[in-house]
């Protein structure tokens, strides 16, 4: 909906209000951008789909492969959840469908109550998209989008990197032509271990060239197109289509020398026609096993579709609504399981082609379904030769992008509690599964928090001479009298710190004989709870009991209210002061000597 100028009421001639979408187009996003669609903008949707299509169909068809189910359920997967995002998601370059690590979490959760290549395999899989639809749906109508905030940047970071590590792993059994299983990094590299006599050497004659080449393509082919000619947008999105070229030579090549029969394992056989209408299980025992692996690929995809929506949302200038994108994921994983596929969320690779490509509407998605659609009416007998070994070297290329060596070396430098977050993340995901990964780094994340906000950041501060000022005295020359103590509180007061304070404060307060007034500069306190008002009183009599003055400044009026409501005030021995610099000069002036010292400290950083 575009912007209309008005002059209301009480307002500057001409003042730009942003209409304000009604209920109807906040649920349903495709009103609002629907009025303003004209021929110029489907032209460039179509465009943008015409390229992601030809980008999807291999990469589809490979994460299926990781998921552990027949190729043509990443075909599945890859339509009716596109349309479903058009109508409810926000981001106007999303692109929905399979992606590795939500492939990943799906072949470990109904690998546990399943084994590959059963019905009751897929019928997991199909399960996990709806009971995944279900969860996102109804945090976005409750507005709990907030709560993917659990997973921190380093916990994401390790889980990302672990997963990619493991999902390459796993795939080295294509490239090399053998079996090994496992679902951990040991399991996997003891499985190709015990398994490295029967390597197939025409499979490797397939598998080392597509991912040296797919590499290739990845850095090396934009620039070689530039040099041609073309333009680098041009040569980007040619780069991108890098895949295809891998797909068409390798099955030309099982052809020519029919690998086939020479022990290359190839698809095979997909399923011609429209993606079928599937059911859910509503068996309660498969339901509970898998209600709490469906959370975590909820979370997890939630946390990677919104940030890559918002990352691409910055780029032109608009938003994304987090809630709605709930909304919208929940669709497309519903529309997934009723067609027969499995979980699905926005894609990183596929979204920047698709901006890149011109994509300006979600109808750019609407059409890349139709195009994939197509594709599995008329296009499954072409792929019949194609290599496993091919669609492993995408999958391989893809993920190792993922892996990030660098942020552990950052984060030790920088916070040694992300550092833990991350590398107990990273260690479980790698020795212990997926999911365990995933609650690891929730937990070690959240007992990290808990563990620093018990133990907030306090400051004994003093003022800058010449100034109002008051820094820490640690870090500044300041000016100090003995017998006045002032403490700058940096966080709130709750039940997790405020018996932290209760002991700092009357610690210090002991190594000081002549002390006889006590100033807590409160300008970083937000809150103080229950608990938090508790130790106040304690610290308050305390300080009485021993003939000191307790003084409050700088209080934030929100604060003051609810201090108001309660006997403290009453009770407190000193003041409350607008300023600390006020508070400071009283408590000085209470010596009647008016005396200053200069600490003898090292001057420092703010």
């Amino acid at each position: 909906m575009s912007d209309s100028v008005s002059d209301a009421a009480g307002e500057p001639p001409g003042l730009l209000r942003q209409h304000k979408p009604g209920l109807a187009s906040q649920y349903l996003p495709i009103l609002e951008w629907g009025r303003t669609y004209n021929g110029s903008v489907l032209t460039s949707d179509l465009v943008a789909a015409v390229i992601v299509t030809i980008m999807l169909i291999p990469q589809s068809l490979a994460y299926a492969l990781l998921a552990g189910l027949p190729p043509v359920v990443g075909l599945y997967a890859s339509i009716l959840p596109l349309v479903a995002y058009a109508i409810f998601g926000t981001s106007r370059t999303l692109a929905v469908g399979p992606v590795a690590v939500v492939s990943l979490m799906t072949a470990s959760a109904a690998g546990a109550v399943a084994a590959q290549g059963t019905a009751l395999y897929i019928e997991a899989a199909i399960t996990l998209a709806a009971l995944s639809g279900v969860m996102l749906a109804v945090l976005g109508f409750l507005r709990l989008g907030f709560l993917a905030n659990l997973l921190s940047h380093p916990v994401i970071s390790g889980f990302i990197t672990a997963s990619g590590i493991l999902i390459a792993t796993s795939q080295l059994k294509h490239i090399f032509g053998v079996s090994a299983g496992g679902d951990t990094w040991p399991q996997m590299l003891g499985g190709l271990a015990s398994a490295i006599d029967a390597v197939s050497l025409p499979t490797l004659a397939i598998g080392i060239p597509a991912t040296l080449f797919l590499f290739w393509v990845r850095k090396g082919l934009k620039p070689a197109l530039v040099k041609l000619g073309l333009s680098p947008r041009a040569a980007d999105i040619s780069a991108k289509a890098g895949p295809v070229v891998a797909v068409v030579c390798t099955i030309l090549a099982v052809i020519a020398f029919d690998l086939a029969q020479r022990g290359v394992n190839v698809v095979g056989a997909i399923p011609q026609g429209l993606p079928p209408f599937a059911l859910p299980s509503t068996d309660p025992g498969l339901i509970g096993q898998l209600w709490v692996p469906a959370l975590l690929i909820s979370i997890i995809g939630f946390v990677e579709s919104v940030s890559v929506a918002q990352t691409l949302a910055a780029k032109r200038r608009q938003r994304i609504a987090p809630n709605q994108e709930l909304i919208g994921l929940g669709a497309s994983n519903i529309a997934s399981a009723f067609s027969g596929g499995y979980p699905v969320t926005g894609g990183f690779a596929r979204s920047v082609v698709n901006f890149d490509a011109g994509a300006e509407t979600p109808a750019a998605g609407a059409y890349t379904a139709v195009g994939i659609l197509l594709a599995g009416l008329f296009l499954t007998p072409l792929l019949f030769n194609l290599p496993i070994a091919t669609l492993a070297a995408t999958i391989i290329v893809a993920v190792l992008s993922l892996v990030d060596l660098k942020t552990p070396g950052k984060l030790w430098r920088y916070s040694k509690p992300d550092f833990a977050a991350h590398m107990a993340t990273v260690g479980t995901t790698l020795l212990a599964g997926v999911e365990l990964g995933v609650i690891a780094g929730v937990g070690v994340g959240l007992l990290l928090f808990l563990w620093r906000a018990s133990r907030p950041h306090a400051a004994i501060v003093g003022r800058v001479p010449e100034t109002e000022h008051f820094r820490n005295v640690l870090r500044h020359q300041v000016i100090t009298v003995p017998h006045v103590l002032s403490i700058r509180i940096d966080e709130s007061l709750t039940y997790l710190n405020a018996r932290w304070l209760e002991e700092y404060v009357l610690e210090r307060v002991a190594e000081r004989p002549a002390l006889r007034h006590v100033i807590l500069l409160c300008s970083a306190v937000n809150e103080i709870d229950a608990s938090g008002l508790e130790s106040l009183e304690a610290i308050n009599h305390r300080l009485i009991d021993g003939g000191i003055r307790m003084h409050l400044s700088e209080v934030k009026g929100p604060v003051m209210d609810r201090l108001q409501r309660t006997h403290f005030l009453d009770e407190l021995n000193g003041r409350v002061y607008l300023s600390q610099d006020l508070a400071f000069s009283e408590a000085v002036e209470d010596d009647g000597k008016g005396r200053y010292q200069i600490a003898d400290l090292a001057r420092g950083m703010i």
